[in-house]
């Protein structure tokens, strides 16, 4: 199955993510809590796919796409954004996210949105 990184400056989110990644027979191969250390573990782990929230400290999650795409031009990225920040969400897919899901995350849309960037 796919290995997945998961990338949140919160820790139940991540927590909530791995829930329904685990449940739906993903395999979690890592967490960052922040962009810079997103695109280390992306070059660590690399993992099949990464969700990555949009507002992080130290380095924000489009940053952190950026670089991974620089990296790696055909990495899947799932944005993970709250309601309100559209602009954000739009930067992200222009800069080659595969596709958003919206906090608070609903278990059907994210393995919908994952499956659908794994495809």
């Amino acid at each position: 199955m796919s290995n997945i990184l998961i990338v949140d400056d919160a820790a139940f989110m991540r927590m909530m993510i791995k829930d329904i990644l685990t449940k739906n027979g993903f395999t979690v191969v890592g967490e960052a809590e922040n962009g810079a250390e997103a695109v280390a573990k992306y070059e660590e782990l690399k993992p099949d796919l990464v969700t990555m929230d949009i507002t992080m400290p130290e380095m924000d999650g489009i940053t952190a796409l950026k670089k991974i795409k620089e990296m790696d031009s055909s990495a899947r990225i799932l944005m993970c954004s709250a309601m309100g920040q559209q602009a954000m969400v739009i930067d992200a897919i222009q800069a080659g996210a595969k596709d958003f899901i919206v906090k608070p995350f609903q278990a059907d849309r994210v393995i919908e949105a994952i499956e659908k960037a794994l495809g």
